[in-house]
């Protein structure tokens, strides 16, 4: 048996909890990488559930929730860049991409050579994915858009106007996703509307 070696993996992921979203808005709550992850994952794995059981579909929710657990996680490298900026041209976005890339390239680094395999399919899409996985893929997107969507929700209902665009900006995408992805619009009708009540509205 090989000797074994440190890996930093974990402790990396671990700081998730250090990096800040909205860098350029000012929150009444700051929310942070690891809480973001968290309700991505929580909100795939639902829309998982939903195709699954309204659409006849058969997409493996907890890998949903897994990826939407690493979706961002080369922010750990690169930190939170503001959407203004990352999609203000193609240059940007593309350069950005490359950032992305490298910082997830060196998140896995930090892996054990036998485990990597297991973390780069969540990582990143196989060229030859199945079309349940290509889809799930598009149900993790759409869950981030709808965590910020609730965030921008909150921070209204909570009476900071900073969020009023963001707000309509992140209800247009989500909205958007809704017309092509039913699980979506399902989610957006039902579920949606709790966020941002008192708990004793939830009660």
């Amino acid at each position: 048996m090989a000797e074994s070696q440190e890996s930093h993996f974990l402790a990396l992921l671990s700081r998730m909890k250090y990096i800040e979203r909205w860098a350029l808005m000012r929150s009444s709550r700051p929310e942070n990488l690891s809480e973001h992850s968290l309700e991505v994952a929580s909100i795939a794995h639902m829309l998982c559930v939903i195709g699954n059981a309204r659409f006849g579909r058969s997409l493996d929710a907890e890998r949903a929730a897994l990826v939407a657990i690493y979706h961002d996680a080369s922010e750990i490298i690169t930190g939170d860049m503001p959407t203004p900026v990352k999609y203000h041209d193609g240059t940007i976005r593309d350069a950005y991409r490359a950032v992305e890339k490298n910082a997830e390239e060196r998140l896995l680094a930090a892996l054990p050579d036998d485990l990597r395999p297991a973390f780069e399919d969540v990582f990143w899409p196989s060229d030859d994915a199945s079309e349940d996985e290509r889809y799930l893929r598009r149900l993790v997107k759409a869950a981030d858009k709808i965590s910020a969507l609730i965030k921008c929700v909150d921070e209204s209902r909570a009476g900071n106007a900073e969020f009023t665009s963001a707000e309509s900006t992140c209800r247009a995408a989500v909205d958007e996703m809704a017309a092509e992805l039913p699980e979506v619009a399902d989610f957006v009708r039902e579920f949606l509307p709790s966020f941002g009540a008192t708990l004793d509205e939830l009660l």
